[in-house]
């Protein structure tokens, strides 16, 4: 644990009274002098906004990029992943909930350069900000994409896209990769209920100005049994990906895990997941992918020119890779749009290191 550390926030403009609005996510706080937005760490201090947890790291850890889950953006790679204290929304089955949901400011210090040589000695190819909501901490986070950028490193954000255009210009040129991660189909009844947030419309935009800047979008969508699994909801989320995204967008539906204050749910059942895949295929998505759900037909990518098992996974594992050097499927010569190839010296079985 350490001392927070007030950093002046690039995310605020000032209001009248001494307050200052925090314009780096979709509630737009209005923050008098002495309190805090709602995600707990961007503070006004003396009419200034600051960020307090800048340079703490409540969460370390070496994960490969497929669990974020990316698996078009550089598979079989490394990422360090570093997460903060506080988020922007209350999932009440938040499986981070230690870290996401602490009021206190608490984390081990963690400079942009520390985490550019931290990724090194364990061999990443990337740094991601994950565990909770990365747009909280956006002014730190882009201090180590910067330095990740000058040591040749990717940066990616796992987000719940509940940004700001404000936001998303900030982010512009930095952010290589992002997993937007919607739960309940983005639902405005669910998020309201379990999430204390608002509908889904900041999250199309900011994802949408994401894909236009030229990063990498892959969408997920949490199922939540009984209460955030409806078939339209599905559609509706899987169609508005296609027209703003296209079709070759990849898509993950996740099984929900009981968490939090939501124990009395159970799994979310395999059969679901199945019948919500095939909503999504159907709305014109390419990559339809199950998560949490290991050894299912459904984590391959399959060729959509003639079906062929294009990439075989297990997990966060890949298997077998029918890729040509272009990534061209070697059935059919289709090109899969996956980003970077898998390493000539990928081994599936090898452990990620706990920090």
């Amino acid at each position: 644990m350490s001392a927070a550390i007030a950093h002046p926030a690039a995310l605020a403009e000032p209001l009248d009274g001494g307050k200052v609005r925090c314009t780096a996510c979709a509630r737009y706080c209005a923050i008098p002098v002495g309190s805090h937005g709602f995600c707990f760490v961007r503070q006004n201090l003396d009419g200034r906004l600051v960020l307090r947890t800048y340079g703490l790291a409540a969460a370390i850890q070496v994960d490969p990029v497929e669990k974020k889950p990316l698996s078009h953006y550089r598979p079989g790679t490394r990422v360090l992943s570093i997460g903060t204290v506080g988020c922007n929304w209350r999932c009440q089955y938040c499986q981070n909930a230690e870290i996401s949901q602490e009021h206190e400011i608490v984390g081990r210090p963690f400079s942009p350069e520390a985490a550019v040589a931290r990724a090194r000695r364990f061999d990443c190819a990337g740094v991601t900000f994950t565990y909770n909501e990365p747009t909280i901490f956006a002014e730190y986070a882009r201090d180590v994409i910067d330095a990740a950028h000058r040591a040749g490193l990717f940066a990616n954000f796992v987000t719940n896209g509940y940004m700001t255009p404000e936001a998303t210009a900030y982010l512009a040129g930095h952010l290589d990769a992002v997993s937007v991660d919607f739960k309940g189909s983005g639902e405005e009844g669910f998020m309201r209920r379990y999430i204390s947030a608002k509908g889904p419309a900041p999250i199309f935009e900011s994802m949408e100005a994401l894909h236009r800047q030229g990063t990498h979008v892959e969408v997920t969508d949490l199922i939540v049994p009984e209460v955030g699994d409806s078939v339209e909801a599905t559609r509706r989320l899987a169609r508005t990906v296609v027209d703003r995204l296209g079709p070759a967008t990849p898509f993950h539906l996740l099984r929900f895990h009981p968490d939090y204050r939501m124990l009395d749910l159970p799994e979310t059942p395999v059969p679901t997941l199945e019948k919500l895949h095939a909503v999504a295929k159907g709305e014109g998505l390419d990559f339809v992918y199950l998560g949490n759900v290991w050894g299912h037909p459904l984590e391959h990518t399959y060729c959509p020119g003639c079906g062929a098992v294009a990439v075989r996974r297990y997990g966060f594992t890949i298997q077998e890779w029918a890729l040509d050097a272009q990534n061209r499927c070697m059935a059919c010569g289709r090109a899969i749009p996956i980003v970077g190839r898998l390493p000539e010296d990928y081994r599936p079985s090898v452990p990620m290191p706990v920090l």
